[in-house]
Parts: C-alpha cells; structure tokens; sequence
C-alpha cells in the first residue's frame, strides 16, 4: 500500500510539473528560434541595403560584415561588389529573391533546426527619389548562420528543467514515503496486531489512532479479541475441568478392576476383568487424546524459534527404552549438526514427535529400525520418521488424519486413533505440514515439514 501511495503520489507531482515545465520549455524554444531568425534578418536586410547602394565605402562595410558570418554571398549584374565575394549556386530561394524580390528563411531541418539558418534576402538599388526608397533589385544577399549556439542555449533550457524535475520528483518520493508511512501506520498496527493474534499471542491489541475509520476497525478488532480470549480461556477451563473429572474415575474403574482381579479365581471371570481392564485403558488413552487434541484446537500459545534438534534427541532417548524392549533400533540422521530453529508452540513438538514415534514403534517388527532424519530446506525444515512396518495404502494414507480412524499395524487395534489427527493440528497451527508417503524398501515415512526462523541456530 505504500508503494501504491508513493507512486501516487510522484506521478501527479511528475504530472505538475510536466503541465508547467514543458509549455514553458517549449515557449523559450520559440522564442529563442524568433530572436534568432529577426536578428539574422536584420543584418541580412543591412548587408543587402550596402549591396544595393553599389558604392566603394558601401561594399567594404559589407565585407566587414560578411566576416562576422560563417558564409556571406552576394550577388549583382553590375557594380563595384560583384568581384570582392563569391557568387552562389543557383537555388530556388535564389531564384525567388533575384525574380520577385522576396526573402527566404531556411532552418534546415523540419524538426527545431538544422545545423546552419540559410537566410535569403534580395538587394534593391538605392533610389534617390523620395517617394520611392526601394528600387529594382540588383542582387541577393544570403547568411548562413551557424545554429551550434543555439543548440548549446536549448540544451540549457531543456536540461535544467529535467534536471529541476528529477531533483523535484526525489523530494517527492522522499516525502511521499514519510507522508504514506505516517498515514498507514495504523494499518500496519492492525496488521501487526492481526499476526499476533494469528499467531497465538490472544493479549495483542491495536492502538486506537489514524483517521476516525481506521479507530472504529481497531476497536471492533480489540473487542473482538477481548471476546475470543474469553472463550478460549472458558475452554481452557473446560479442558482442565473434564480432564480431572474423566481421569479420575477411570483412574479409580481400573483400580477397582485389579483388585477384583487379584481375588478372583474363575478362570473365565478372570478373563472378563481382563477385558474390562483393557478397554478402561483404551478408553484412558481416547480421552487423553480428546483432551491434547482440545488444546491444541484451542492454540492458545504463540510461536517461537525452538531447537528442533535438541528436541528430537531429547524426545528419542525418552523412546529408546521402550524401543530397546522390541529390539527396535532408533537412529538420528539427516543435517542435524546444524541445530536449525524452527517456529513452533512451546510443547507442540514434543507431543508431535510422542505421537509419531509411537506409531512408528506400534507398526515397527521386532529387531526393526526407526530412522529419524532432519533436512533444512531454504525457509522449511522437513522433519522425517521412517519405520519398517507394513505401510499404507493410498486409501488409507488418505484417511489416517481422520479422527477416530486406526490403520491396521501390527498392534493398531489398541490405538484411539487421534495421534494422527492431534499431529495434523499442531502442525497445522504453527503454519507447517504433514505428509504420509512411502518409505524407501517398505513401511511408511511421515514428513512434516516446519517453519524456519530467520534467527540461526548455534
């Protein structure tokens, strides 16, 4: 928008100063082209009225004069000048001079003027008579002045007005970047104030400044976000409120189901609590994963540049135990030694990678390996688990971010089917990616890929 105002702005100036230069320019151009071709013919009509006179002191004042001049000619049947200069080629102009007593002006070029102004006048003889000065015309006298003067002069005129212009259309464009700063400051807070709040930060607010239009948008925007961070905060009350009401009974079901467990003998009740047992997990698990998935709906924290690197190695020698005790091998590769920084919520990629890693654990065979790799890419770090199971297939890769939805691994059954759909959101609310693709000689590789901060990481 700036831009827009700036070159606004220097055009109607630049269209100033072209509607007051230009026909002023072009008025001293003619005017410089009059006074020329009057004072040219001024001295030709002198030179042609000594030609005229046909005396000795006449024609030695007509070649003091001729010498003034890059070329004088005179031309006369008869008399006393006829020798001292040189005679003309037959021309048109001549021809009109010498037949029908008119003069002619050349400039030599329909555009401005050429290099030299050809003037042709003709030459009367002196009359004695007082009611006739002119008498029949004896000659021509032709001038061809040089225009290089002129030329240098319309440079001049023309150069110190573009000169004047460019000068005045830098001052313009320095003012009109001050002037449309000052006038899209507000909007550039409530711009600010907008990716704030887009980016989790719910206590961002816009001044109310600017014109009256521009304060009526900041207030509405701020009680806007005054709503929304209400709504959000009685949601993280929810949260914390069914979190501590789900968990508690089932906490105390299972209890109860293993001391009944414990005191029991029949085989097949037994194996009842068991079940039960086993679905008051599952179910501890479902509502473990509404609840992640809850808040991070909610975002309720801003992004920030985090070491992605650090936090991949802290979040594999957590699963490395649990790894160990399937004989999985976990291995870190990629560009990690670069310890890029990412922009990601506090806690967000810890719960991504426990999510991922988990599921790559649950499909992974016994002695198989997980290969964990971290790639920067220009202004995207590409995050990669690799496992060996079974894979997808392309119907359910479409669907694995559905929630509720479980693939068929080799343990995929237990799951709640929210991991990936909890890794979709997170991701999704920090402005990265994720992509389900096929993993080199089988299983599957979960790609996600994040923003780079532009601070490097050390």
């Amino acid at each position: 928008m700036i831009r827009q105002l700036v070159r606004s702005y220097v055009l109607l100036v630049a269209v100033a100063i072209a509607l007051f230069t230009v026909p002023v320019a072009f008025t001293l151009t003619a005017q410089l082209r009059d006074d020329t071709r009057t004072a040219v013919l001024r001295e030709a009509d002198a030179m042609a009225l000594l030609l005229g006179n046909d005396r000795a002191a006449s024609c030695r004042a007509l070649e003091d004069m001729a010498r003034a001049y890059e070329d004088v000619i005179e031309v006369t049947p008869t008399g006393h000048c006829s020798p001292a200069l040189p005679a003309p080629a037959r021309d048109a102009a001549l021809a009109k001079a010498l037949r029908h007593g008119e003069p002619t002006v050349d400039w030599g070029s329909d555009f401005i003027w050429g290099d030299h102004l050809v003037v042709t006048v003709p030459a009367h003889r002196h009359a004695t008579g007082a009611d006739d000065a002119r008498g029949p015309v004896v000659g021509a006298v032709r001038v061809r002045y040089a225009t290089g003067e002129m030329t240098s002069r319309l440079w001049q005129i023309w150069g110190f007005r573009a000169v004047l212009a460019v000068l005045v259309l830098g001052v313009a464009a320095l003012l009109g970047v001050l002037v449309a700063r000052r006038l899209t400051r507000p909007l550039r807070q409530l711009n600010d104030m907008a990716s704030r709040f887009g980016d989790g930060d719910l206590t961002a607010r816009s001044p109310v400044t600017g014109p009256p239009e521009t304060q009526t948008l900041a207030r509405t925007l701020n009680q806007g976000a005054e709503r929304l961070g209400t709504l959000i905060a009685a949601q993280r009350i929810f949260v914390a409120d069914a979190s501590h009401q789900l968990r508690t009974p089932l906490t105390a079901l299972r209890l109860s189901l293993d001391n009944i467990a414990d005191g029991v003998d029949d085989e097949f009740v037994r194996e009842d609590v068991e079940q039960a047992t086993a679905e008051v997990v599952r179910m501890s698990r479902l509502v473990n994963g509404l609840l992640v998935l809850a808040r991070a709906e909610a975002k309720v924290s801003a992004a920030e540049p985090l070491p992605l690197t650090d936090i991949v190695r802290e979040r594999l020698a957590v699963w490395r135990p649990a790894a160990d005790e399937r004989g999985v091998t976990i291995t870190l590769g990629g560009s990690a030694d670069g310890r890029p920084l990412v922009l990601a919520s506090p806690g967000h990629l810890d719960q991504v990678l426990d999510n991922v890693l988990s599921n790559a654990l649950e499909v992974s065979p016994d002695g198989g390996t997980i290969t964990v790799r971290v790639e920067p890419r220009g202004d995207k770090v590409d995050l990669s688990v690799l496992d060996e199971g079974p894979g997808m297939s392309d119907a359910e890769k479409s669907r694995a971010f559905d929630r509720f939805w479980r693939g068929q691994g080799l343990t995929g059954k237990s799951g709640s089917g929210l991991g990936l759909a909890v890794v979709k959101q997170l991701v999704t609310d920090d402005g990265g990616t994720v992509a389900l693709t096929d993993a080199p000689g089988g299983g599957l590789c979960v790609t996600i890929s994040l923003r780079a901060s532009s601070r490097s990481g050390g």
